[in-house]
């Protein structure tokens, strides 16, 4: 992995919800990976959830508490990183919005929100990273989460990444950038709809030719593993972090 060039950065690891109670894992993956590139890795313990199922049910006074609380304890920090596009789109691109002419919190929003990055983007665009040193022997395909796409540009990134993985092949699906269906707490208000997105989704997967499915969003993997497991399917379903980061001796989302 390439090093970073100045004085070891400091990041705060912004963990997730999801992360935090059902794949710990993808954390301890992102640690390595970022103390492989050179970072001084820390999670702060005050941290919680990112505030994103209040904001997108539009409680904005709760979202403000959560966001306010978020920023204080990543203040220090040089950079905030997040294994996941979807609450990294939360900090970055609404907690701004969420302080509009709110005095000085408007300022230290804006600060905060500067250096929020995903992961797999802070590897690549911020740190220089070309190449991991892991190895797995394998067919991989790859789903673009809705949020990292779209919020934060998230594409050719982690393709570089996968690429330089020994032994992994990267088969592309059809409709890779298509929405799984997931959505947050979509999902649960339009369940008949979200089953039906996630099962064209799965129908590509399958039909990718892969042994294995990879993200950057573990709300996009639960989904379309449990849908895959539910179909009978044996494709193996992983973060693409824990891969990058050559930690799969953890089973595979959903389980075998």
């Amino acid at each position: 992995m390439n090093k970073a060039a100045s004085a070891p950065p400091r990041v705060g690891l912004f963990v997730t919800c999801l992360v935090d109670l059902f794949r710990p894992s993808v954390g301890f993956a992102a640690v390595k990976l970022m103390e492989d590139a050179g970072c001084v890795v820390e999670a702060p313990a005050a941290q919680t959830c990112c505030g994103q199922p209040a904001y997108n049910s539009g409680d904005r006074d709760d979202t403000r508490k959560i966001a306010k609380a978020t920023i204080e304890a990543f203040e220090d920090y040089d950079y905030v990183v997040a294994p996941s596009g979807s609450c990294a789109g939360t900090l970055k691109k609404h907690y701004p919005g969420l302080f509009k002419g709110d005095g000085a919190w408007e300022e230290r929003a804006q600060a905060f929100s500067d250096k929020v990055h995903e992961l797999i983007s802070f590897l690549t665009d911020t740190l220089g990273v070309t190449k991991v040193s892991a190895e797995l022997t394998g067919k991989a395909t790859y789903h673009d989460s809705c949020s990292g796409l779209r919020e934060l540009g998230i594409h050719d990134q982690p393709r570089k990444l996968i690429g330089s993985v020994k032994g992994l092949k990267l088969f592309e699906m059809d409709e890779a950038d298509v929405c799984c269906g997931f959505g947050g707490t979509f999902c649960v208000k339009y369940s008949e709809i979200s089953n039906a997105i996630v099962e064209k989704k799965t129908a590509n997967i399958v039909a990718s030719g892969a042994d294995m499915l990879l993200a950057g969003d573990l709300g996009c993997l639960m989904n379309m593993a449990g849908k895959l497991k539910r179909q009978g399917s044996d494709i193996e379903v992983r973060h693409v972090a824990e891969v990058l980061a050559d930690m799969t001796d953890q089973p595979p989302i959903g389980g075998k």
